[in-house]
C-alpha cells in the first residue's frame, strides 16, 4: 500500500479496493466537504500555492473549509488513480478554465492524457467524475425553493423546456428546474464551453421522474444520439447530472467521502 492509497482510506469506509474505472466506466464519489477538523488538517499540505492562496482569499471559515476540502480531495483521488504524490499534481486549464492534469505532474505517465475528470459542488456538497478515454461534465444541486423559476427558465431554457417545466405541478416545479439546470451545466462542462454556449440552443428532459437524456440541439440534430445524459442523486436532498460523449456507458458508485450517497438512473 503506497502513502497515497493509505491516506486515502483513512476518509474511506472499509468497502473494498480502490482501483481505476474500466472501458466505457465512469467513477463517481461525493463528499461532505464539512468534515472533522482533522481531516481538513490532513488536506491542507497537499494544496499547491496558488490553491492555498485562493483558499485564504474566502472571508467566510465554512468557505475556507470548503475549497480546501474541496481540492484537496480531488489531489488525493487523482494521485490514487494515477498513482501521482497528491501534492505533486499539477493541473492545466483549458479556454473556459476546465481543469485537465498537467503533463509536469510529478510522476505522470501517458494515463494522465487520457484521463478526464470534472467536480461540481453545492453548499456543503462535492461531486467528483472520473473516466478514460472521454470528456464528461458533472454537475450537482441542493434541493430547494426556486422562487423565480419561471421567470430564469425564460432567459436560458429553451421554449420546450419552459413549456415543459409550467406543466409540472407547482410542488415539485423547483425540482424539475434543478433537473434541467444540472444536465445543462453537466453538458457545458463537458464542452468545456461553459455558459458561452447558450443553453437554450438545446433540450433536455426535466421532469421528476422521467429518464435524464437530450431531446433537441439546434442545428445539430446529430447530436442527441451522440451523447449520454444520466441523472444523479449525489447526497439526501440533492439532484445531479453527469454528460460524457458516446453511448454504453456504465455508472459505478464509488465510496463514500465523509460520507455522502449517490444513485443513478
Amino acid at each position: 500500500m503506497n502513502a497515497t492509497t493509505a491516506m486515502l482510506e483513512e476518509f474511506l469506509p472499509a468497502d473494498g479496493p480502490h482501483t481505476r474505472p474500466g472501458p466505457k466506466e465512469v467513477h463517481l464519489w461525493s463528499a461532505n466537504l464539512n468534515p472533522p477538523a482533522w481531516q481538513v488538517d490532513r488536506l491542507y499540505p497537499l494544496l499547491s500555492p496558488d490553491e492555498v492562496d485562493r483558499a485564504e482569499r474566502y472571508r467566510f471559515p465554512q468557505h475556507r473549509r470548503r475549497s480546501i476540502v474541496r481540492r484537496g480531495l480531488l489531489r488525493l483521488l487523482i494521485g490514487s488513480y494515477l498513482d501521482l504524490d497528491p501534492a505533486g499534481v499539477r493541473f492545466s486549464y483549458g479556454k473556459r478554465d476546465k481543469p485537465s492534469v498537467a503533463e509536469g505532474s510529478d510522476g505522470a505517465t501517458c494515463a494522465a492524457e487520457r484521463f478526464h475528470f470534472n467536480l461540481s459542488d453545492s453548499e456543503d456538497l462535492v461531486l467528483y467524475a472520473f473516466a478514460f478515454g472521454c470528456e464528461l461534465g458533472v454537475d450537482a444541486e441542493m434541493l430547494r425553493t426556486i422562487s423565480d423559476a419561471e421567470s430564469i427558465s425564460k432567459n436560458f431554457f429553451s421554449a420546450q423546456e419552459c413549456e415543459v417545466l409550467l406543466g409540472v405541478e407547482p410542488e415539485r416545479r423547483s425540482e424539475a428546474f434543478l433537473n434541467c439546470w444540472t444536465r445543462k451545466e453537466a453538458y457545458i462542462k463537458a464542452i468545456g464551453e461553459g455558459l458561452s454556449e447558450p443553453l437554450d440552443r438545446f433540450s433536455v428532459t426535466l421532469r421528476p421522474g422521467e429518464p435524464a437524456r437530450f431531446l433537441h440541439f439546434a442545428d445539430r440534430p446529430e447530436e442527441v444520439a451522440a451523447w449520454s445524459l444520466f441523472h444523479l442523486l449525489p447526497a439526501p436532498g440533492a439532484v445531479g447530472a453527469l454528460a460524457l460523449r458516446g453511448q454504453g456507458w456504465k455508472l459505478c458508485s464509488r465510496s463514500r467521502l465523509m460520507p455522502c450517497g449517490i444513485a443513478g438512473d
